[in-house]
């Protein structure tokens, strides 16, 4: 995960200015908060490789138990929920991120001048009975910033699973004010095995070899709901009907490291064909908008009227959002559609109003293919099911347009938890 430059929070203090079912599943779910923004994009050039070989993970059975963390967001820009570290469990907040695949949190042991830590919740090892030293050090470089720390072992708490013994960093060094701006203490990576920094295995990887998670397998629900304090939900364990309108489309992964699927082509109404000979596509939680190479998404904009302002943002005129054209992605022989109000980032402070687009241009070194991320503005619209695969079959993702808030509330004491084989 790597921060993107800071405008968006420069812009807000501006703004006075200007899917089969397995039978008897248990669901146990972690929201998701909304935080204040912090611009980023995924990193592609931070070791940046082909994968090993590693072994295919799977398809839930019946029985399977799903773990449910209710997600924050703030203004549809980022989404965090809450973990637990050590015995008894220290609380932080943190990223759920598929971009990446280690677990970090700030240390009390860290550098007097580095102010994000100071200005977030730190792990004390001392005030736990469970942690056991480790000392390795550990850097990451993100795409505006860094974190150096060491790694040390202790006891995880994410939702309802108690218990995990997790290698974690703790961040000794934060250089970039992103981290300074950012609420969420630390990061969860999602992402697979070999993106993890210095071989540590990913939380995910952890729960499920020590029996506490049935599949290697999670979703995520993003309500894109700016005027409500829930933020939605990761599911780990598989999905919840309740989050989606049937049926899932699963496609497979293509490059096993960042959750990486092919794209055959994107739309911009009937005008404009994108990515006309297939693409790869990244589904990034950690990226809050949709990247994509900078000649097409200067295209794109100028079909739909967006205005350069600063850094690769555009504005949208928010008058205009009901005549703006669909952007539809064909994933998979479907088509996925973005309405404006999906695509436009709006904000509102007092009598102001601020539209933004949710495209961004990043050109990827990445042959042979134009590489697209999908970050949330995507992830709002549709549900997203990650499956790790088993030995039988291979990684996939499994996508379905989300269902409007109200209605998954409605269905909430009736749902049962389902997963699309």
């Amino acid at each position: 995960m790597s921060p993107l430059p800071l405008l968006l929070p420069l812009l807000l203090l501006l703004l006075p200015l200007l899917n089969m079912e397995p039978a008897r599943a248990t669901l146990i779910r972690i929201p998701l908060h909304r935080v204040q923004p912090e611009r980023r994009t995924l990193n592609l050039l931070r070791g940046r490789r082909e994968p090993a070989e590693v072994p295919k993970l799977g398809a839930p059975s019946p029985g399977d138990k799903l773990t449910f963390v209710p997600l924050s967001n703030y203004r549809d820009v980022q989404y965090f929920g809450k973990i637990g570290l050590g015995t008894p469990p220290q609380n932080f907040t943190v990223v759920f991120d598929t971009g990446s695949s280690n677990l970090w949190v700030p240390s009390r042991r860290c550098h007097f001048f580095s102010v994000p830590c100071w200005l977030h919740h730190r792990f004390d090892p001392k005030a736990s009975s469970s942690f056991q030293a480790n000392g390795t050090k550990f850097a990451i470089q993100y795409g505006t910033g860094r974190v150096d720390g060491i790694l040390s072992e202790d006891k995880l708490t994410i939702g309802g699973i108690k218990g995990a013994s997790v290698i974690f960093g703790e961040a000794l060094w934060e250089s970039s004010l992103v981290f300074t701006v950012s609420r969420p203490d630390g990061i969860l990576g999602l992402g697979f095995p070999i993106l993890s920094v210095e071989g540590v295995q990913p939380p995910l990887d952890v729960l499920v070899e020590q029996g506490l998670l049935d599949k290697p397998v999670f979703s995520f629900y993003l309500n894109r709901d700016s005027e409500v304090a829930d933020g939605g939900e990761l599911v780990l364990g598989g999905s919840d009907p309740a989050h989606y309108i049937p049926p899932l489309t699963f496609v497979p992964v293509t490059v096993r490291a960042y959750w990486q699927i092919h794209m055959e082509r994107v739309t911009v109404g009937s005008g404009l064909t994108l990515c006309a000979r297939g693409c790869a596509a990244i589904l990034d939680t950690g990226t809050p908008v949709i990247i994509g190479p900078t000649e097409e998404i200067r295209a794109l904009h100028e079909a739909i009227g967006g205005i350069p302002l600063l850094a690769g943002e555009y504005i949208i005129r928010c008058s205009e959002i009901p005549k703006l054209p669909a952007v539809s992605l064909l994933i998979g022989g479907v088509w996925f559609n973005l309405t404006a109000q999906d695509y436009v980032i709006q904000f509102a402070q007092g009598d102001v109003r601020l539209c933004l687009s949710g495209f961004r241009a990043l050109d990827i070194a990445s042959p042979p293919v134009p590489v697209w991320i999908l970050g949330d503005v995507f992830l709002g619209a549709y549900v997203a099911v990650f499956d790790r695969g088993d030995m039988k079959s291979g990684a996939r993702v499994g996508l379905a347009r989300a269902r409007p808030r109200q209605a998954d509330l409605g269905r909430r004491e009736t749902a049962r938890a389902q997963y699309r084989g």
